[in-house]
């Protein structure tokens, strides 16, 4: 039998932990620095003699102060540091809680972010708060929102259903881009029984004219089975791997696929993606086990 003072000690014991786990959760958790986590990847569709690096951004999630425009201009510092050939903006650049200091304007962080530097240029597609936080955009379920408006603003292209082709050494490939799958929720819109997205895998991918290989960005992952194996490899966020992540596994994950989407690359019937953990947080700032990260994807080999 357990003595009074076994249980009050076992009580300060839980007391003394849960508060530290609440404190390094929401305190330290969303400020730490990001981590740069490093994928190797050869899909059988990607030439093993064209090495391509890739740097990616997602859920910036800018507001005072878990993601300041000072923050996010070291975030861009050490994005240039890895010397990507290309780099890829997955969206979600706006807040997307409640529990913030203040905001940081879309006039503000896109200077910031129009300090990325590649060789191939930069590149974006919007995520599902990009759309929820403009509430013309919702009233009226249509764009533009004041994210698209804001990264014309700078020159950086942006893929809504549209794809680019881009070279390498003479080595061309294609940068598809898809719409958010929830730029419209019910939730927003009682009235609304379309589908909430304004994704087209289809229609983008229509648009590939050769066999040169594709890379798709989509802001969420849950449109990765319906992506053919043509795809060379999909790039993902929205996740931000559960934001809480113990052993492998996340408790809560914003997909319908549950875990199975929730983090890190994914292989299905010869087809790749990563879902990167992301950089910002949304809903709660909250970070445990899954701290804010760049990813830097490498496809073929690198010579040397």
């Amino acid at each position: 039998m357990i003595t009074r003072r076994q249980f009050l000690t076992l009580t300060g014991g839980a007391i003394v932990g849960a508060a530290g786990f609440g404190g390094y959760a929401f305190g330290y958790g969303p400020m730490q620095q990001p981590r740069v986590v490093r994928y190797r990847v050869m899909p059988d569709n990607w030439p093993e003699s064209f090495p391509l690096r890739i740097v990616v951004l997602t859920d910036i999630h800018a507001c005072e102060p878990w993601m300041s425009a000072e923050r996010i201009a070291g975030v861009v510092a050490s994005a240039n540091a890895l010397q990507p050939d290309i780099t890829v903006l997955l969206g979600d650049f706006v807040g997307g809680h409640r529990f913030a200091w203040g905001a940081v304007a879309a006039e503000v962080w896109v200077e910031v972010l129009s300090e990325l530097r590649a060789p191939l240029g930069v590149h974006a597609v919007l995520g599902n708060h990009d759309w929820w936080d403009d509430k013309t955009a919702m009233a009226e379920l249509r764009g533009p929102t004041f994210v698209h408006r804001a990264l014309e603003r700078v020159g950086i292209p942006f893929y809504e259903n549209d794809v680019i082709r881009l070279e390498k050494d003479n080595r061309p490939f294609w940068l598809a881009g898809i719409g958010s799958q929830l730029a419209f929720i019910p939730a927003f819109n009682w009235g609304y029984s379309k589908r909430p997205g304004v994704d087209d895998l289809p229609g983008t991918l229509a648009k590939v004219t050769d066999d040169a290989p594709v890379i798709l960005l989509a802001h969420e992952p849950d449109i990765f089975p319906e992506v053919p194996e043509r795809v060379a490899l999909t790039l993902c966020g929205h996740t931000h791997g559960g934001q809480v992540r113990l052993l492998g596994y996340s408790p809560i994950v914003p997909s319908a696929f549950g875990n199975r989407f929730a983090y890190g690359h994914i292989v299905e019937e010869n087809r790749h993606m990563i879902v990167s953990g992301g950089l910002g947080c949304s809903i709660l700032p909250v970070r445990f086990g899954v701290p804010p990260e760049l990813v830097v994807v490498e496809l073929g080999e690198t010579p040397g």
